[in-house]
């Protein structure tokens, strides 16, 4: 590797660390999520989209804030989605990595337990921001994320395609994003 390309690596690490820092200073800026009266008192506030409620009889098992990047490649005339790769943290300040999130969508417990969703709804809250979900789920194995039913992705900030057109076929670009993410359970 060159001095140039080295100084341009470096250059781009540097700036997609700031860019996380920034995306986890505004996450910790969002209102916290509410309920409405006589529901569970974890879930996100979804008045503006109702699509991703979870069915009645569904509560929150798990809550995680997530940082990371969403990955696209340059297929020679647009930017294809790969997937992401994010850490998950217990909170939004970025403290107690609790797990991974990667493709598939797949998001694993440092316990080892997995889910892996598919997604049944969209709703773009923020046209600059990846929209959030409503995700069928697929527990794999125990742990945490045994009996998932649900999965919600919601206060999404950044990690949309680049706008401009890549370079060279294959080129890949990763996007810093943050987003938090509810895993629900059906009660007995």
């Amino acid at each position: 590797m060159n001095r140039s390309t080295a100084a341009r690596a470096l250059r781009s690490r540097a700036a997609h660390a700031m860019l996380l820092t920034i995306a986890l200073l505004l996450l910790a800026l969002i209102a916290p999520a509410g309920a409405a009266p006589g529901n569970d008192n974890r879930a996100p506030n979804l008045e503006a989209c109702p699509e991703l409620k979870v069915p009645a009889g569904h509560k929150v098992a798990f809550h995680t804030y997530a940082a990371g990047v969403q990955v696209y490649r340059w297929n020679g005339t647009s930017w294809a989605f790969v997937g992401p790769e994010a850490l998950l943290f217990a909170d939004a300040d970025g403290q107690g990595v609790v797990g991974i999130h990667y493709g598939g969508p797949t998001w694993e417990s440092n316990g080892g337990g997995k889910v892996v969703g598919s997604v049944l709804e969209r709703y773009t809250a923020d046209a600059d921001a990846i929209p959030w979900l409503k995700l069928a789920a697929a527990p794999d194995g125990p742990g945490i994320f045994h009996r998932i039913t649900f999965i919600q992705r919601v206060n999404t900030v950044g990690g949309k395609a680049p706008t401009a057109p890549g370079t060279a076929k294959n080129e890949e670009a990763r996007v810093p994003y943050i987003a938090e993410y509810f895993f629900y359970r059906a009660q007995k």
